[in-house]
């Protein structure tokens, strides 16, 4: 280990909200990490009593931060990193849904990245889910068209070759330079994190990814995928957890890749009207995929 590696200290923030078990499960997996120098467990203000529960876990290697109101995913795990940077020293920190699986080796290697590429912001390895690699664990950050594309389930995986990196640009490499990362399982340059911002905290779910892509390219730091190191994701158990309505659950998608196109993308009115529209179209196909034919992705 170089000088660097060394002097690095890694930090994983796991973000609970009225799920203890697997939290609970996550830091447990997680907490004898040798490379590991600390846990910080951030619960969103939950409503169930897990806050309370998981402070029980509290040890020398463990934090437990309970926020006192929930604003979303992104204000969660900003509140996470924060406080292992200026607080307990942090240079970089994993942020890990507690529904992901990964080892020691996997830390390791994200670690060297950094070690190596002094502009690098973002650091993933590549996710394995039940839906067989259907969800990308990176990608190109799209645009107006693209991101519409991109929004419902059907017409996602229609255009889904237009949507992603060409098989070419992966084929034979061990990783790669992306826009993007699955938020999953992913390690961030503490102090990068909080110069370019963060995450977005008036987004409150979904679309986290890309607005942290936009933001870190937008100070020139870059984001990297290794493609010969995995994690495993039980796509979205947590989320599924507390919303339960897949309607629900693409009514918020809606809501953030809108703010997404007005904020970033900067549409105007037209744009937004039709934007509306499609979203109404999409929202119809999820009602009729999950209520009436029975289907789940």
């Amino acid at each position: 280990m170089d000088d660097k590696q060394a002097s690095a200290k890694i930090g994983c923030v796991i973000l609970n909200y009225n799920d203890f078990e697997n939290t609970a499960a996550q830091v447990e997996r997680v907490k004898d990490f040798a490379c590991l120098d600390a846990v910080i467990v951030v619960d969103n203000n939950s409503s169930d009593g897990s806050g309370k529960r998981l402070e029980k876990l509290e040890d020398s290697k463990i934090s437990v931060l309970r926020l006192t109101e929930n604003k979303g995913y992104g204000a969660g795990n900003n509140a996470g990193v924060r406080f292992g940077y200026e607080a307990l020293g942090m240079t970089h920190v994993i942020i890990a849904n507690p529904d992901t699986y990964f080892d020691e080796n996997c830390i390791k290697a994200l670690v060297k990245v950094f070690d190596r590429h002094d502009e690098v912001g973002v650091a993933a390895a590549t996710m394995k889910d039940k839906t067989d690699g259907s969800q990308a664990s990176g990608w190109k950050l799209l645009s107006y068209a693209g991101e519409l594309m991109n929004t419902g389930p059907v017409c996602r995986r229609v255009f889904r070759p237009f949507l992603r990196y060409p098989a070419s640009y992966t084929k034979g490499k061990k990783a790669v330079y992306v826009d993007a990362v699955h938020g999953s399982m992913l390690m961030v340059d503490a102090e990068k994190m909080i110069i370019c911002g963060g995450y977005d905290e008036r987004v409150f779910l979904y679309g986290e990814e890309n607005i942290l892509a936009w933001r870190m390219k937008d100070y020139g730091y870059k984001t990297v995928q290794l493609l010969n190191v995995f994690y495993q994701h039980e796509n979205s158990a947590s989320i599924s957890k507390t919303y339960k309505d897949i309607c629900r659950r693409q009514k918020l998608r809606h809501e953030s890749t809108m703010f997404y196109f007005i904020h970033y993308l900067h549409i105007g009115k037209g744009k937004q009207v039709f934007a509306k529209m499609f979203f109404g179209i999409v929202m119809a196909e999820v009602w009729l995929c999950s209520k009436v034919l029975g289907l789940k992705w």
